[in-house]
């Protein structure tokens, strides 16, 4: 009994003393930049390395399949998130307003547009406000659900909800993003897309760019709040990141709950690391734009969005740098009217770049 009673102190005191550390972590990384982050993440997880046993892999008890559909049936324009949230539960294949008209052919000097979702999210919900935004100046926009996925393939939980898709193996949903292109391509006749990814959906274009032959038929690619290095979610993604490494399977649980791509999203894991493997972060040609928020509470420290400084064809964008009243956070950011006006820049460099006001969450 009393080694029992030893044990659960000890444990209490490690999991008390890797919170502090990893909490540390995620203040200390939003005050000093992108460059002290990955620093001090990395002396964090130097310290555990040298002394961990084998490390345990969460994403290991995640193996299943997951499908995509093209959504079909325009929904109303809308101007902020939570009422987008609410027409897709009851509406989860919808396409956003402008979205998905296979009769579109580009006009001369556009490429049509790929929209790709988040984690938990639909091409709707995401997508509700800059679609009809891409419409109006004249590009054929589409975007797909991918990464549809229930509990028992691993979704995690949000399999349960209507409409909240991304949730199945990152990898696999880059394959079926760049089955969506190809069918974009054919249809349009054109030989390239721009791409806008927000949160999972920049990463997983980005699998599509690095490992699925995508780099060849993308111009330009635009992600908004993307995990691009891992998220440490206020530290509590490091915290069950470090714990795993010392042998304690904490993640895999969580890993039953929040799914695959959302395991595979934290801070360290065995996606990420295959994601910017080499230090690759630009592939090929294509022209990247990265846009955060200093608001983002879901991909954290928000630094964590943006490539290396110096990482060719790149431009890292802080939405709040000469807009101070955007404080758009994670979910607001399609939902910006700055943000849209840096995706439509991106694309056409004679659109200019607007400051307005937008609400944390509300929009």
């Amino acid at each position: 009994m009393r080694g029992d009673t030893s044990r659960r102190g000890w444990t209490r005191k490690l999991v008390t003393s890797l919170a502090a550390a990893a909490t540390g972590i995620g203040v200390a990384a939003t005050l000093a930049g992108p460059a002290a982050a990955a620093d001090q993440q990395q002396q964090l997880a130097d310290y555990i390395n040298a002394g961990a046993k084998k490390p345990v892999v969460a994403e290991n008890i995640l193996k299943g399949g997951s499908t995509w559909q093209t959504p079909a049936g325009n929904g109303p324009q809308q101007d902020s998130f939570l009422p987008a949230f609410a027409y897709g539960l009851t509406n989860s294949n919808a396409a956003p307003p402008g979205a998905n008209d296979w009769s579109c052919k580009p006009a001369e000097g556009q490429e049509p547009v790929v929209l790709v979702h988040g984690t938990w999210e639909n091409a709707y919900n995401n997508w509700a406000m800059i679609s009809p935004a891409l419409k109006k100046e004249g590009y054929c926009v589409y975007a797909l659900n991918y990464g549809i996925s229930n509990p028992l393939q691993g979704g995690g939980l949000g399999g349960l909800l209507p409409g909240a898709n991304g949730t199945g193996d990152i990898a696999k949903s880059g394959k079926q993003v760049g089955q969506f292109v190809d069918k974009v391509l054919k249809s349009t006749g054109a030989s390239k897309v721009n791409m806008v990814g927000h949160s999972q959906g920049g990463i997983t274009a980005r699998e599509y760019l690095r490992y699925d032959g995508g780099a060849a038929k993308v111009d330009n690619l635009v992600t908004l709040g993307a995990t691009n290095n891992g998220t440490s979610l206020d530290g509590i993604g490091t915290l069950g990141r470090t714990i795993n490494n010392l042998g304690i399977d904490t993640l895999g649980p969580i890993a039953l709950a929040v799914g695959t791509s959302g395991i595979q999203q934290v801070y360290d894991s065995v996606y990420i690391k295959h994601l910017n493997a080499g230090g690759k972060y630009a592939i090929g040609d294509v022209n990247y734009t990265i846009v955060g928020s200093r608001y983002d509470e879901v991909t954290t420290p928000y630094q964590s969005t943006f490539f290396p400084a110096g990482t060719p064809h790149t431009k890292n964008i802080t939405l709040q740098n000469g807009c101070e009243q955007d404080t758009s956070d994670h979910l607001a950011l399609s939902y910006s009217p700055r943000a849209v006006s840096i995706v439509l820049n991106a694309f056409d460099h004679k659109t200019k770049i607007v400051c307005a006001p937008n609400a944390w969450l509300f929009g």
